[in-house]
């Protein structure tokens, strides 16, 4: 057994690495820990610590002695050969100098003191299982709209739910698709392949959860691992969105307004293949965070550039975060990481609070020309454009028409039964783009209303 004790200071690495030898025999690693947690004067962030665990090939940036990750959800780990503690990976205890991660999250002005104790095991290593994953593909409708929720957590980070009901849990909520994102560590990759279906897609990946925003890795390859162990201004985050696409998966900057530390998205959105929007119920952050995706589109128009599409996810952790409040409605040639990936790429897809919010956006010039969701609808400036929502499942919310002007148009509220249609009329030289928002009724003030379904756009006019 080994016992490592340290103190931190305000100001600390954001990660230090705490080295410890293990000799020749040991099977099996058991790491624990604690820290003091002073008082401290309101206001004044307390002490805060996570932790991980690298093995003997180091810890330089990439992660190949990556061996897990809890951050602060547990308190004690194990490895060994063929087993580990949800958030490490199985795998041999190979001897050689290996390194405790320490992630002060934050630290008191009187400073963080810790203690770490590892303790050894002997014995025959187990046999490591090969891993099996979730199919790539699920019995899809062919070219249809598609409901998903790409942003879930479970025991394997800071959950507090299983795989298995997880997936329970989506199937509930109406989703044909998930994306696994527990935060800096890909060990539950292969504990879904249990969980999927004909009816369910589960796509494979990890929430990139650095010290300065968050972002999904979304849908990558099964088994890869993102590092997270940067700032904005390291100029490395290019490194690894790249990564992530090489292994086939999109790079969605997660909740970019969040209010927790290191929350807030500071890596601009230049690598961005969509955003996520809407995280969770709606609040002011996502407000923000709307109005903030609008302006880039308004930008994307001035300067003729590609446009980034929003999405929305649940980031469900636990009771009584709802799965699928809110998912993102894709339109997709079928029911295949591939195909739900394109769908989310292009913009063909809106974000709706429940299964039970359903839309149809379209905008319609002359000659038989229209256009749908993150489609543009190619008209002279002058020439009349029809743009028609229909609704169903969102009793007495309001219909508002956003251009690049703003809010244009709001429709007095749906009836009691929850579906209408509603039209508007305009031209391209007077809305660049077109969106449509739901929103359920306030009952006093200036606010627009909690949010029932947003759309991407349909932009207006010759390219």
């Amino acid at each position: 057994m080994t016992t490592l004790r340290g103190t931190l200071l305000p100001g600390s690495p954001d990660f230090v690495y705490v080295p410890f030898e293990v000799p020749p025999g040991v099977s099996e690693l058991r790491v624990s820990y604690t820290y003091d947690k002073p008082s401290v004067p309101s206001g004044t962030t307390g002490n805060a610590l996570d932790i991980g665990l690298f093995d003997e090939r180091g810890t330089e940036l990439g992660g190949e002695g990556f061996r897990g990750w809890s951050g602060g959800a547990r308190t004690e780990f194990f490895v060994r050969a063929d087993d580990a503690t949800p958030g490490y990976i199985p795998g041999p205890v190979r001897p050689g100098t290996w390194y405790i991660a320490l992630g002060p999250y934050t630290v008191a002005p009187q400073g963080l003191s810790y203690e770490i104790t590892v303790a050894f095991g002997y014995g025959e290593p187990g046999e490591t299982p090969e891993p099996v994953y979730p199919p790539s593909r699920a019995r899809g409708r062919g070219r249809a709209w598609y409901r998903g929720d790409c942003h879930l957590h479970t025991w394997y980070s800071d959950g507090r739910r299983t795989p298995a009901e997880v997936a329970a849990l989506a199937r509930a909520a109406g989703l044909d698709f998930i994306n696994s994102s527990d935060h800096n560590t890909h060990s539950s990759h292969p504990h879904w392949a249990a969980e999927a279906g004909d009816d369910l897609l589960i796509m494979l990946g990890e929430e990139v959860t650095t010290r300065n925003g968050h972002v999904l890795a979304l849908g990558t390859e099964p088994g890869t691992f993102v590092d997270w162990r940067y700032r904005a201004r390291d100029n490395r985050f290019g490194r690894f969105a790249r990564l992530i696409r090489e292994a086939g998966g999109l790079v969605v900057p997660a909740h970019p307004h969040g209010t927790c530390v290191g929350c807030g998205w500071k890596f601009g959105f230049g690598e961005a293949d969509a955003v996520e929007v809407w995280n969770g119920p709606w609040t002011p952050d996502d407000e923000v965070t709307l109005a903030e995706w609008d302006n880039q589109l308004v930008a994307s128009v001035r300067e003729g550039r590609g446009w980034i599409p929003a999405m929305g996810d649940s980031d469900a952790h636990r009771d009584p975060d709802t799965v699928g409040m809110p998912q993102t409605v894709v339109l997709a040639d079928d029911l295949t990481r591939e195909a739900i990936q394109d769908g989310i790429r292009a913009g063909r897809s809106y974000i709706a609070e429940s299964k039970t919010v359903s839309l149809s956006f379209t905008a319609t010039g002359d000659k038989g020309r229209h256009a749908g969701i993150g489609e543009r609808l190619e008209v002279d400036g002058d020439t009349p454009v029809t743009v028609r929502v229909e609704v169903s499942g969102a009793p007495r919310c309001t219909v508002r028409i956003v251009t690049d002007q703003g809010v244009l148009f709001t429709s007095d509220p749906l009836p009691v039964a929850g579906s209408g249609t509603v039209e508007w009329r305009t031209t391209a030289s007077y809305a660049a783009y077109v969106r449509a928002e739901l929103r359920h009724e306030t009952a006093v003030g200036p606010l627009p209303g909690v949010m029932a379904a947003f759309t991407n756009p349909i932009f207006l006019g010759r390219r």
